[in-house]
């Protein structure tokens, strides 16, 4: 993923309009008069949202933001029934979800590739004139819409933790992931995808921004960050057990776990591996001792920078999923 991951969108979208109905009269040698032959007005175009596993972004629909669809062509003489507009397809990440901003409703999730949704349906064409009409009647106007599109990454697993607690360092050490690594927080500021082979298996792992105190409600951005772990199974929770900018693993595990619930409860229920990261550090084997006495769970230590524990870590996640 690149640095210009946009994860929401606003799009103005306008399906064609309906065709005119033919107007037109044949005349021959007998019928000196002439009769109605006008043909019926071609259907605008509908306008289709599809799935497409190749893009990991909604950065092309930041800043293009208007779609129209083309007008039914007129009928034509002879009863001849005008051209249809062609569908107008617009293409989006797997994960995203559309949701029309003039009702609130959330009209599709679409989660699998190549899945579609029509958000906006074409006009239907005019009568013609052979329908005992004087005269052709105009099209129907094709629907329009304001459509905000959410991304939600698709990852089986998400990594949380503060900031500068090593999870970029982690998911470079396990996956084919090449995070900017940097020794200050908030290096991360998009949620970045790695590809894990474990054995037989093989699996998605998100490096989720660094989370802090007041997330939830936005802080820090850390609500954009938190819809990122909404579709995963499970999450491995990094600590950073050296203390070594002065922070208590202790503390951090709590903050980090109301944060989760704060935003969704259903994050709070997610099955969680608790990393215990920066164990080549000083002060790392005191703070484990004391971290084990009050969290009552299985802890995984490493060093992500050292590569240290990682097999039994990816062991874990495996078995998990």
């Amino acid at each position: 993923m690149s640095a210009a991951f946009v994860d929401q969108a606003k799009i103005y979208v306008k399906a064609g309009d309906g065709g005119k109905g033919g107007s037109s009269l044949y005349r021959d040698r007998i019928n000196r008069r002439g009769r109605p032959d006008g043909g019926d007005g071609g259907n605008g175009s509908d306008i289709i949202i599809r799935a497409d596993r190749n893009l990991h972004t909604l950065l092309d629909l930041k800043y293009n933001q208007h779609f129209r669809g083309a007008s039914g062509g007129p009928g034509l003489s002879n009863e001849k029934r005008g051209r249809n507009g062609l569908p107008l397809a617009i293409r989006v990440p797997v994960g995203t979800t559309i949701t029309d901003i003039g009702n609130k409703c959330v009209l599709r999730d679409l989660d699998k590739d190549a899945e579609e949704v029509i958000v906006a349906r074409g006009g239907k064409g005019g009568k013609g004139n052979n329908k005992h009409n004087l005269q052709g009647t105009p099209g129907e106007p094709g629907e329009e819409k304001e459509l905000m599109l959410d991304l939600k990454l698709l990852a089986e697993v998400g990594v949380v933790g503060f900031p500068n607690v090593g999870k970029s360092t982690l998911i470079s050490g396990i996956s084919n992931a090449q995070p900017e690594i940097a020794g200050y927080p908030f290096t991360t500021k998009f949620p970045i995808l790695g590809l894990v082979h474990r054995g037989n298996k093989t699996f998605v792992v998100a490096d989720i921004p660094g989370l802090i105190e007041g997330s939830s409600s936005g802080k820090g951005l850390g609500d954009r960050f938190l819809r990122h772990v909404e579709r995963t199974r499970t999450l491995i929770h990094l600590l950073d057990m050296s203390g070594f900018e002065g922070r208590d693993p202790l503390e951090d595990y709590r903050i980090i776990n109301e944060e989760l619930g704060r935003y969704n409860i259903s994050l709070a229920g997610k099955t969680q591996i608790l990393a215990a990261n920066k164990m080549d550090l000083e002060g790392a084997q005191e703070n484990l001792k004391r971290f084990k006495k009050s969290v009552k769970k299985k802890i995984y230590p490493i060093s992500a920078l050292e590569k240290e524990g990682l097999e039994e870590l990816l062991d874990a996640v495996a078995k998990k999923l």
